[in-house]
């Protein structure tokens, strides 16, 4: 996987954990979301500007350009205004169990990506941790629980293929914790990819409007 893609990964989730400002269902998980949201877009900057000029390619691209999963471009919840707890944290489950394992290979390889992805690799390990303990926190809780992170894990499954190159040391990592969370490990059926081709969901539309409008409606401004 080359800059842009783990840049665009990067940059998408922060802007979609971003969301969660103020929202959160508890204070302290309002802040550990934004954190999370800015180390995601700490190693977005990363990585962007090793693939070029960061700004340009994170405001001046059109949703075709980008090449991020189409995972993190899905909404926080089932549909697209939905804010939904369970199914944020399974997609963070999903992406920092590949980005962990992106990172650390990058990293024992060398080179200037490996030097980034040394940088951002503890960073992403906690936000596996992170989700980790939501997820096992919510499918061994109530029935209610139970039943949405259920469906949340179900509903993301087929967006998951795409992540990373070794599906199969990524599964060693989620199945454990599917397992100790209680929770059914989808069967793998239809495959919802093509984002690393340009070919994405009509969500990231939606949040590249709203992410570029400064930047689009003022080019070349400076603050």
């Amino acid at each position: 996987m080359d800059a842009l893609a783990l840049g665009d990964d990067a940059l998408i989730a922060a802007q979609r954990l971003a969301e969660w400002a103020s929202r959160a269902p508890t204070m302290e998980e309002d802040v550990a979301l934004a954190n999370i949201a800015l180390d995601q877009l700490g190693a977005a900057r990363l990585f962007l500007a090793a693939a070029g000029d960061e700004d340009e390619l994170a405001y001046g691209r059109d949703d075709l350009d980008f090449r991020n999963c189409q995972l993190v471009e899905l909404p926080n919840g089932p549909a697209r205004n939905d804010l939904d707890f369970g199914w944020t944290i399974a997609k963070l489950l999903f992406l920092s169990a590949a980005q962990v394992q992106t990172y650390e290979r990058l990293a024992a390889a060398g080179g200037p990506l490996g030097e980034i992805a040394a940088k951002t690799v503890k960073e992403s390990a906690y936000h596996l941790d992170h989700a980790t303990l939501w997820t096992v926190r919510l499918g061994d809780g109530t029935a209610a629980s139970h039943e949405r992170m259920a469906g949340a894990v179900a509903g993301l499954w087929a967006y998951t293929h795409d992540l990373c190159a070794d599906r199969a040391a990524w599964l060693a990592v989620i199945e454990p914790v599917l397992a100790r969370a209680t929770l059914p490990r989808p069967a793998d059926g239809p495959v919802r990819d093509g984002g690393r081709a340009g070919r994405h969901t009509e969500h990231l539309s939606y949040v590249l409007a709203e992410m570029q409008v400064l930047h689009r409606a003022h080019p070349g401004a400076r603050w």
